[in-house]
């Protein structure tokens, strides 16, 4: 694996979120083991295609000020930090697809977390750009991470059925992540 500027799985502080709470989120999102096994597979699917997934995604985000705001200084976004960004969401990728979704990961999800919030955003890659990301953008980012990746599991000539189970495995896990990514914004005791 190449070495990814402020990719730290493995080396973080242990999230404030159980596994057992994990577990409940994931029976409340309807996230099961058949999901587990089309999200394997999905990412096998998007592995070559990774690139190609950022930049539809940088293309969305670089044609909205509003989102680019987050990378931008005095209304100038920060190529390099946009560029660091860049290759960690790549891994993000591989990461949501593959990984066991264990304390490590748990605790991965909250480092991720905190570097949206005004907790550490910023700090991972030393810029000078907007101090949070809003939390309504965590959430309202589920559905264009969602709705655009299944032309890509269905680039691997899967029928339609199996794309249809590897897109709703990918909904769940997008949609589990975005709530972990949203703890920092919510007050102590209530997430």
């Amino acid at each position: 694996m190449k070495t990814i500027q402020g990719y730290d799985y493995g080396k973080v502080a242990t999230s404030p979120v159980s596994l057992q709470e994990l577990d409940l989120l994931k029976k409340t999102v309807l996230f099961t083991a058949e999901d587990e096994k089309y999200l394997r597979l999905a990412g096998e699917v998007l592995q070559d295609q990774t690139s190609q997934v950022l930049d539809l995604w940088y293309g969305f985000v670089g044609n909205n000020e509003h989102l680019l705001y987050y990378f931008s200084k005095d209304g100038q976004p920060n190529q390099k930090y946009l560029a660091a960004v860049r290759e960690r969401f790549e891994q993000w990728i591989l990461d949501l697809c593959n990984r066991p979704y264990d304390q490590e990961w748990l605790n991965y999800q909250h480092e991720i977390a905190l570097r949206h919030h005004s907790t550490k955003k910023n700090q991972t890659d030393h810029v000078d750009a907007a101090p949070i990301i809003h939390y309504r953008y965590i959430v309202a980012f589920i559905y264009p991470i969602t709705a655009t990746i299944k032309s890509f599991l269905a680039n691997k000539g899967h029928d339609a059925e199996t794309v249809d189970k590897m897109y709703h495995a990918w909904f769940k896990a997008v949609t589990l992540t975005a709530i972990l990514w949203t703890y920092p914004y919510v007050h102590k005791g209530e997430f």
